[in-house]
């Protein structure tokens, strides 16, 4: 009889243990056992704490995380393609600001979480804040690409200067901004945004006075002036999303 009681004593102390100490990942609580503590399953994934498989397609969250694949959809999609909530933001975008993927207005300002990040505000804040823009342009790999609080939204080829007349390389901010600027080689540079000293810039593919569009075959080669091309409609939304004081890095 007093084994027993020792016995029972001992369940009761196991039962006590696990229930006020969860199993743990990296030694915090883990109620599902999946591998990701509850504190992140609730803040930032916004899975299921007490399920380890959210979606119930026979893949743990972590599991699915850990590949690429979205926790809240059965199916086998990528977090690239996955919108949850329906705001029109990737899961990969919702998890890289930080915004809750199952709630289109995260701060509840009444403006989606797309919609905010569309135009540069903090989806994470209720009060209307900016967040910090930058424009990044390889010459090496003729690319340009564009990042909202460190975070790259996208990738345009464009044409750098050529070998004769290399792109100047550098920390630079954009000082102006015009619909449609006049170049000294005698061509229009639509939706121009100065560099530097203005001498240099981003733009358009350039129009000859006769309509001629110059170089839409020369996007990726460096042939320019030293300006840097982009294609009609990169050059079009970068215009309307830059505003003058982005800082431009060009290597």
């Amino acid at each position: 009889m007093k084994n027993k009681k020792i016995y029972f004593f001992s369940i009761l102390i196991l039962a006590g243990l696990l229930l006020f100490n969860p199993a743990g990942a990296n030694g915090l609580p883990d109620f599902d056992k999946d591998g990701i503590p509850n504190k992140d399953e609730k803040n930032i994934y916004y899975t299921d704490v007490d399920n380890p498989d959210t979606d119930g397609d026979g893949y743990s969250d972590r599991e699915e995380l850990l590949n690429g694949y979205s926790p809240h959809n059965p199916e086998p999609v990528k977090l690239k393609d996955n919108d949850a909530d329906g705001d029109g933001l990737s899961d990969k975008d919702e998890l890289r600001f930080g915004t809750n993927l199952l709630k289109t207005d995260t701060d509840g300002d009444g403006w989606s979480d797309k919609e905010e990040i569309d135009f540069g505000y903090d989806p994470l804040n209720p009060e209307p804040i900016k967040l910090e823009k930058r424009i990044e342009i390889n010459t090496g790999e003729q690319t340009l690409s564009y990042f909202l609080d460190g975070v790259k939204r996208d990738t345009f080829l464009i044409s750098s200067g050529r070998a004769s007349m290399p792109t100047s390389k550098g920390h630079f901010l954009i000082i102006n901004k015009a619909p449609r600027a006049w170049s000294p080689y005698g061509l229009w540079m639509p939706y121009w945004l100065g560099l530097g000293t203005g001498s240099f810039g981003i733009h358009q593919l350039p129009v000859w006075p006769n309509g001629y569009r110059e170089g839409e075959d020369h996007l990726g080669t460096p042939v320019s002036h030293g300006c840097i091309r982009l294609g009609i409609e990169p050059a079009e939304f970068l215009y309307d999303w830059a505003e003058v004081g982005t800082p431009v890095f060009i290597y």
